[in-house]
């Protein structure tokens, strides 16, 4: 390997992880609010090449003081990083090579985009599967700082299959569609438990590269270890609908459930569960899913309001964003309260969509992607 390219090395950046919303020259007090500009891109690389590559240098400051947050040597060896993915997802490793390639093959780099044992980042999102008339389709939330999320949409067809997906650390996937129909999208368990394992991100990037349906996808993600607890939203072109309950400690469990939170089960960690809103919007989910005269749009529509939305203006930790995944003729609208995109796989185009949003600095904002009160966790 390279020498580790010096970008990396920097945990003073500020730690934002592309180039999507305007920096402020000052550190905002803590509980302050402020506007920023946040840039929705959509990037069409079928195979990686320049604009990853754009995208990584963009993303390197503010990822690479994420990743350094607790040094250098709280992380994983190259090695151990390389031989970990050729275990549990060798059908990936080519892609990995060459976006290692396009980072600038430095040691660190490579370490970093294997997302093997990252630091941990605790979650918090929305996810209903809708098997009903204009579907099927998966619906989420995506809750974070808003500064914090990398706001690109990626078209790709890196292991053969097209897929669709929101990105977080240049290739994992928050959520996404393949061309088969197969739907996913991510949301925390609600536990405390840490161990050894990849970031989920990059397992949904492992099934949509690969799996053509829900049972697949389930097979898939659960023989992978994941480093958190994480509820999994699938559903398939087919109507089938699963959420997959995954962790380090446990074997991994499917339902048939239509929706999740974060929890699963029981409420374990009361303190996440009361500041994410966890029940409510539970509760909301379900009501939704269950009530015969709701449709697909009004569906979309109620992820774009209270309970389920959650404002960034008065709380560090809100909805960046709604996406509402077709499967049929797989695609995307991602959604505001007063603005709606498209996206289909079929004909995707380069695209940007500018957002201004009020966002809440949380108390933690200068030292990483950390919560306030707790140096390990953030609520995304």
């Amino acid at each position: 390997m390279a020498a580790v390219s010096p970008e990396l090395q920097g945990p003073e950046a500020e730690p934002r992880p592309a180039a999507a919303a305007e920096p402020d020259p000052h550190e905002p007090e803590a509980g302050t609010a402020r506007e920023v500009a946040l840039t929705f891109r959509s990037i069409v690389e079928w195979e990686p090449g320049d604009r990853l590559a754009a995208a990584f240098a963009a993303s390197r400051p503010g990822y690479g003081a994420w990743y350094l947050r607790d040094g250098e040597a709280a992380r994983p060896t190259y090695a151990a990083c390389a031989a970990a993915l050729r275990r549990h997802m060798p059908e990936l490793e080519p892609t990995y090579e060459r976006l290692v390639e396009l980072a600038g093959g430095g040691d660190l780099e490579a370490r970093f985009l294997s997302l093997w044992n990252p630091p941990p980042i605790f979650a918090a999102c929305s996810i209903a599967a809708w098997t009903g008339a204009e579907g099927p389709a998966l619906v989420r939330n995506y809750d974070y700082l808003p500064t914090l999320c990398d706001a690109t949409l990626l078209a790709s067809a890196w292991s053969g299959a097209r897929v669709l997906a929101m990105t977080d650390c240049v290739w994992g996937v928050l959520d996404g569609v393949n061309e088969h129909g197969l739907a996913a999208a991510l949301a925390f368990g609600g536990r405390r438990v840490v161990g050894e394992g990849f970031a989920v991100t990059l397992i949904l990037r492992y099934a949509l590269e690969l799996c053509r349906d829900v049972a697949e996808a389930a097979e898939a993600i659960g023989r992978v270890p994941v480093n958190l607890a994480y509820n999994v939203g699938l559903v398939d072109r087919a109507g089938t609908a699963a959420v997959l309950q995954i962790g380090p400690d446990r074997d991994p469990v499917v339902t048939p459930a239509h929706v999740c939170a974060n929890r699963q089960g029981a409420t374990e960690w009361a303190e996440h569960a009361e500041t994410s809103d966890t029940l409510a919007r539970e509760a909301a989910l379900a009501a939704l899913v269950s009530d015969p005269a709701m449709t697909l749009r009004a569906l979309e529509a109620a992820f774009t309001a209270a309970p389920l939305h959650r404002t960034t203006a008065t709380q560090p930790w809100g909805t960046v964003y709604t996406a509402a995944y077709d499967t049929a003729d797989p695609g995307v609208r991602l959604r505001w309260p007063d603005d709606a995109w498209h996206v289909r796989l079929a004909d995707p185009t380069e695209q940007e969509r500018v957002r201004t949003m009020t966002v809440m600095t949380p108390a933690a904002a200068g030292a990483g992607r950390h919560a306030p009160g707790n140096a390990q966790m953030i609520f995304a």
